[in-house]
């Protein structure tokens, strides 16, 4: 079921998003003290392609870095992509069949506001279970 969804995912709004996230990282990574935010960007567009089946959690060894990566992110960036991820997420949960799409936006939520010091990881890993 998974393969399925991700596959509708990918044809009607997953490969758009990745594209999206991928832009901003290459634009990220020419400036060089934009390259965390780079690779924040890799990383969200890898999930953008493929949501159904990952998860996030926080990364363990993340430090005071990522916390004032992450204010930054969220006054540049994060607000307006968490905001048009929630917005898209409940258009879409409208409909019965737009639903999982939905959640699947609202997944993108936390990584796309606070993308540092997360990773993402296969909905079976131990690491997903990790509650803090």
């Amino acid at each position: 079921m998974r393969t399925l969804l991700n596959i509708i995912w990918l044809v009607l709004s997953g490969f758009w998003l990745a594209v999206g996230y991928a832009l901003a990282g290459i634009i990220c990574c020419i400036l060089i003290i934009t390259i965390p935010f780079g690779i924040a960007s890799f990383r969200i567009a890898v999930f953008a392609l493929w949501p159904f089946g990952n998860t996030v959690v926080r990364r363990s060894g993340a430090g005071a870095g990522s916390c004032l990566g992450n204010a930054i992110w969220v006054v540049v960036a994060g607000w307006w992509l968490a905001l048009s991820h929630l917005v898209t997420g409940i258009a879409l949960c409208i409909t019965i069949i737009g639903i999982p799409f939905g959640i699947a936006n609202f997944k993108l939520i936390p990584v796309s506001l606070l993308p540092l010091g997360r990773e993402i990881v296969p909905t079976g890993d131990p690491r997903a279970f990790h509650v803090e």
